[in-house]
């Protein structure tokens, strides 16, 4: 088994036993050290095994009933008393809150993405000479995108 899968398999072992709850990588990385579920690696081990469990519960993906890959693991960024956490939980059984957050945060990153991409794109547009009708031209209305995407995922699926 790869190192990803037996991250993946330990915090699916960590939610089934905490059903509904709502958690820290670092809080699954102690609870796997200290049930002997995984075994540190080097210095600084359960904050690498939490940054290694954050990764594997982002890869992680199941297929929904509808046959789509989703993701099964939602990071929410929250604040409690005072302190910025990273609370993942499992998509079959997180709060409807946290889900909601977690979605909002996702979009928020795609949003920056776009104003990122927009700024090169006006800087590289402002400092080039564009005399010739060189200049890019970059859209942010992704629904034919999507569409697009999406006919193609059902044309393969049938």
């Amino acid at each position: 088994m790869s190192y990803t899968k037996e991250l993946q398999a330990a915090a699916n072992e960590y939610f089934r036993e905490h059903p509904g709850s709502e958690c820290t990588a670092r809080e699954i990385a102690h609870w796997a050290i200290l049930t002997g579920r995984l075994k540190p690696h080097g210095n600084a081990a359960e904050r690498q095994l939490a940054n290694d469990l954050s990764r594997a519960m982002r890869e992680e993906h199941r297929t929904d009933p509808q046959g789509r890959s989703v993701r099964a693991k939602h990071v929410a960024r929250v604040k409690r008393k005072g302190k910025q956490l990273n609370l993942w939980a499992d998509s079959q059984t997180a709060p409807p809150a946290h889900m909601k957050i977690a979605f909002q945060q996702r979009r928020q990153q795609i949003v920056g993405d776009c104003l990122q991409l927009k700024v090169d794109v006006d800087s590289y547009n402002d400092n080039r000479d564009t005399s010739a009708g060189q200049l890019m031209l970059i859209g942010f209305d992704f629904r034919n995108d999507l569409a697009e995407i999406e006919a193609l995922r059902r044309s393969k699926a049938a």
